[in-house]
């Protein structure tokens, strides 16, 4: 018996996708949850919901589960040795430390949310500095792909950084943060994955336009410029943005509707990127001219259509693909593949009911329940194959 738990505790830490994914799919549900009650003032929160909320998306959840898709995939991209257990370990365990002190100081003490903002932020650099050595030792040519996720990287710890010096001394600076977090890191640290590894993953052949995530990135700078200047002032630089990644994603001739659900949750997302800069574009117009909020709709739509369902889709196929199982998706993929979409729809019903002036609190309960639904559901599938090794049915 013994025996058998230690092997299971070596296996859970032999790769580094396999802690990193179930700590951010444990701190999707647990900090969704604090979100929801303190939105509906069952909790205090030491900070504000939004800035918990913001926090908690980027560096609590997608933070660790895209760590743990680099840590595995980066040494591939580069041709070099995989990342050390004793190195990602190191990152892992300061990222548990700092998301314990976070969410327990959210609730109890400024004090120890901020040791684990800090604590958070250093394991965030050493995520940086380990990509960045690797970038450095490469021996390949083209190093065009890791060159902007390793920018976008960069422009995660600026926001990191942000966050920590709004909550402590400017609290101005956390409207920047966010922005820089959301487009300048997430958002470009995902596409610049996405335009390299969906396409190979659908063995389309085309044409690279190197010139694609430098106009991106020039498009997202300027939309951060304008929309700190004056909120909504960007709904043109949307509509570039959605024409630009558009035109693009179209010219790849990805083969969708695709019979294989770990392909079509690929390019599902992918082409959710369009449509939630022009939902941004109609938003930031209309609230720059109707004075009409719709509660971050281009903020959601663009997380949870893009950013959220390429994360679960990339999540299931290294965990599928990395524990000795047939790469192939059953029932179970296919629920939470099409799950993924009706966490999407339910947030975009919350933007719009807060946009008409109802009452939208229903709707956001609905749209926090499907969110944890889908992490357990996750979780349930997929935690026994990460943390054990077990093989599925």
């Amino acid at each position: 018996m013994k025996f058998n738990e230690k092997a299971e505790e070596n296996y859970f830490f032999s790769q580094p996708h396999q802690p990193f994914f179930v700590l951010a799919f444990i701190n999707a549900i647990a900090t969704m949850l604090l979100f929801m009650l303190s939105f509906k003032s069952v909790v205090h929160l030491e900070v504000s919901a939004a800035a918990f909320h913001s926090y908690s998306m980027l560096y609590l959840l997608f933070t660790p589960a895209f760590t743990a898709f680099l840590f595995t995939t980066f040494p591939k991209f580069t041709s070099t040795p995989p990342i050390s257990k004793k190195n990602y370990m190191q990152v892992f365990a300061l990222f548990c430390l700092g998301t314990v002190l976070f969410v327990a100081g959210s609730i109890t003490s400024p004090l120890f949310l901020h040791i684990g903002m800090v604590t958070l932020l250093l394991g965030h650099t050493m995520i940086f500095r380990m990509l960045y050595n690797i970038y450095k030792t490469t021996t390949i040519s083209d190093t065009h792909d890791i060159f902007w996720i390793l920018s976008a990287m960069g422009w995660g710890l600026l926001s990191h950084f942000l966050f920590i010096a709004a909550s402590l001394f400017y609290t101005p600076l956390m409207g920047v943060a966010i922005e820089i977090g959301t487009y300048l890191y997430l958002f470009l640290l995902t596409f610049s994955v996405a335009q390299r590894m969906v396409p190979f993953f659908s063995h389309c052949m085309h044409e690279k336009n190197i010139n694609l995530l430098k106009t991106v990135f020039v498009l997202l700078a300027v939309r951060l410029f304008l929309e700190t200047v004056y909120t909504g002032s960007a709904f043109a630089v949307d509509l570039a943005l959605a024409y630009i990644i558009g035109k693009e994603i179209l010219s790849w001739k990805l083969p969708f509707p695709n019979p294989n659900p770990l392909l079509w949750i690929l390019h599902l997302s992918l082409y959710w990127i369009p449509v939630a800069f022009i939902f941004g574009a109609m938003s930031n117009l209309t609230a720059l001219i109707g004075n009409r909020s719709f509660l971050f709709l281009d903020t959601h739509v663009l997380m949870l259509g893009f950013v959220f369902t390429i994360l679960i889709g990339f999540g299931t196929r290294v965990t599928i693909g990395h524990s000795g199982n047939l790469m192939q998706a059953g029932v179970w993929e296919k629920v939470l593949f099409n799950w993924t979409q009706v966490v999407v729809v339910m947030r975009l019903f919350v933007s719009m009911a807060a946009a008409f002036g109802w009452d939208f609190m229903i709707l956001f309960d609905i749209s926090a329940t499907v969110w944890m639904i889908m992490f357990i559901l996750w979780g349930i599938r997929f935690f026994p194959l990460l943390i054990k090794g077990k093989k599925l049915n």
